[in-house]
């Protein structure tokens, strides 16, 4: 059951909503029935698709046949360490038909949202050190205000260690094509729905391909080291896999980072302190981004590897192609037929942008 968004959890890989009491459950269910229609040939609604939960219609225990669940994709699902967050998107929270009553507690409950257009809702964050999750509930994105939404927001890609700018820069990659979306449709109009930002919290199971990676032989790594697709391995911390005609190595970081002394013998049977040395560079951006990370044989010893640490969470996302993100459209109770532009929701997603490219750009 996740705490988060007060949904059951299936084996399946899916998960259960209980369909909210009308006119909010059924007129989410007729969202999800009319995009997901297997006529359905309008090329808007189809690409919509890409941004939303995979849906599954609609399932009933057989005990109580009148309690409704929309069974949609549980997206957290191959996540080892999900990292989750939910920002609700627009400048209102309320739809055009709701009462005074309804307008004045939802502005009450975030004043604000006019002027940010966004709303964390929650979120849960791994730490690696403590192997820990940290939880915030609603009243930290309520307590959030212009001055301190950005760091409230960074909070959600800190890990105790670093500050997570490929999780960072995928989501805004992913914001994007959202946001393009938005402005090619006047047909619906969203309120009081939300994104779901999901990103790999573990080093385990990340798999990072280094387009640009040198392993720099002037520091002493034999020549014949990776020749013939030898496969390094670093006590399971590290894998070296086939390195291509190309230079693209794929390595595979995962948690115990601590235990990398146990290097393969072969990397030092001929120079006990040579240096492994990861030189990352984006060449996009040229310059202005670059790290190199040296592991000594000291280094490989001690149980500190603060430089491995910074190789993983410093890598821009085009470098870390697939970077482990998720951002997905949830809760449709209020979306509304319209022939104009989502102007607010399209407000929250470019301020949203804003606020994560200062966070990278810091």
């Amino acid at each position: 059951n996740s705490s988060l968004l007060g949904i059951l959890q299936h084996p399946d890989g899916t998960v259960l909503k209980q369909l909210q009491p009308p006119p909010r459950g059924p007129r989410e269910q007729d969202f999800y029935n009319k995009v997901y229609d297997s006529d359905c040939c309008d090329s808007v609604l189809l690409e919509l698709r890409e941004y939303l939960p995979k849906y599954f219609g609609v399932w009933s225990p057989p005990t109580a046949p009148n309690d409704m669940y929309l069974k949609l994709e549980d997206v957290t699902r191959k996540f080892n360490k999900p990292c989750i967050m939910d920002v609700k998107i627009g400048q209102k929270s309320y739809d055009p038909y709701a009462s005074a009553e309804k307008i004045q507690q939802q502005v009450s409950k975030y004043p604000l949202m006019e002027e940010i257009g966004f709303l964390v809702l929650g979120m849960r964050v791994y730490h690696v050190s403590s192997d820990t999750y940290e939880t915030q509930n609603q009243h930290y994105g309520r307590s959030l205000t212009k001055e301190t939404v950005k760091d409230g927001i960074s909070k959600f890609f800190h890990n105790g260690y670093c500050l997570r700018k490929d999780a960072i820069a995928a989501s805004i990659q992913k914001i994007e094509k959202i946001l393009e979306w938005f402005e090619g449709q006047k047909q619906l109009n969203f309120y009081a729905s939300s994104l779901l930002f999901v990103y790999e919290g573990s080093c385990q199971a990340t798999t990072v391909r280094l387009s640009d990676v040198a392993l720099a032989e002037k520091r002493g790594m034999s020549k014949g080291l990776l020749s013939g697709g030898d496969i390094l391995e670093y006590n399971n911390n590290i894998h070296v896999i086939n390195s291509t005609e190309n230079g693209k190595i794929e390595a595979s970081v995962s948690k115990g980072l601590s235990k990398f002394y146990a290097l393969h013998k072969k990397a030092y049977s001929k120079r006990h302190h040579s240096q492994l040395s990861l030189k990352v560079e984006n060449l996009e951006q040229g310059n202005m981004w670059k790290s190199s990370s040296c592991i000594t044989q000291e280094h490989l010893n001690g149980n500190v590897i603060p430089q491995l640490e910074k190789v993983f969470c410093h890598m821009p996302a085009e470098i870390k192609e697939s970077a482990n993100v998720e951002v997905r459209m949830i809760d449709f109770a209020h979306v509304f037929p319209s022939n104009t532009r989502d102007e607010g929701y399209i407000y929250g997603l470019k301020n949203l942008i804003t606020i994560l490219q200062n966070i990278l750009d810091n």
